[in-house]
């Protein structure tokens, strides 16, 4: 038995550049809302990943989607996505949002933006593990059960791709700053 994979074809930040001079195609952002306000491609639309699913087809099937995210591994897969739903005209675009910094092409995004939400889910489960094996050690050996929750969190998020804090850490006001 094999397997096929929808590959969508790709697009070069000087290609999509020159497509949104003429207008000539619908541009999705599929990363989260605080990579988003960070930075982003001026136009896009943001649908994170996991509400791609829920997007509506263009009214025009001509006009091309271009999905883009940080390097482009998870905008192929919100590709691969649509074209399961009958999606048409699909591009993603290549090296994502970095390959088109690094061509010197304009990007729109709040002035004070706050580190990525991955990374602040990173300092906070780090700290409270480190905290609980420190105090497990030198107040009570309980604490260590507090490393061990937020490990097991962090495989349960791994697994299901449902992570919790992540979640509230993105209801934090700094988390939603205005886009400029």
């Amino acid at each position: 038995m094999t397997t096929t994979t929808t590959e969508s074809p790709l697009i070069s930040a000087a290609e999509l550049h020159d497509a949104l001079q003429r207008q000539q195609v619908l541009l999705i952002d599929v990363r989260e809302p605080s990579e988003y306000n960070n930075a982003h491609i001026p136009g896009a639309l943001l649908c994170p990943l996991a509400n791609v699913k829920e997007l509506e087809p263009p009214c025009n099937s001509d006009t091309p989607v271009v999905l883009y995210c940080e390097s482009g591994r998870r905008s192929r897969m919100a590709c691969e996505i649509l074209a399961q739903r009958g999606f048409a005209n699909l591009k993603n675009l290549e090296g994502g949002i970095q390959r088109w910094q690094q061509g010197g092409y304009p990007v729109k995004g709040a002035v004070r933006a706050p580190i990525s939400l991955m990374r602040q889910v990173q300092i906070v489960a780090g700290s409270l593990i480190l905290s609980g094996v420190i105090l497990g050690f030198a107040v009570h050996p309980g604490f260590f059960f507090l490393a061990g929750f937020v490990g097991a969190g962090l495989v349960f998020a791994g697994v299901t791709g449902v992570c919790t804090l992540a979640r509230l850490l993105a209801l934090l006001p700094f988390n939603r700053p205005q886009v400029k």
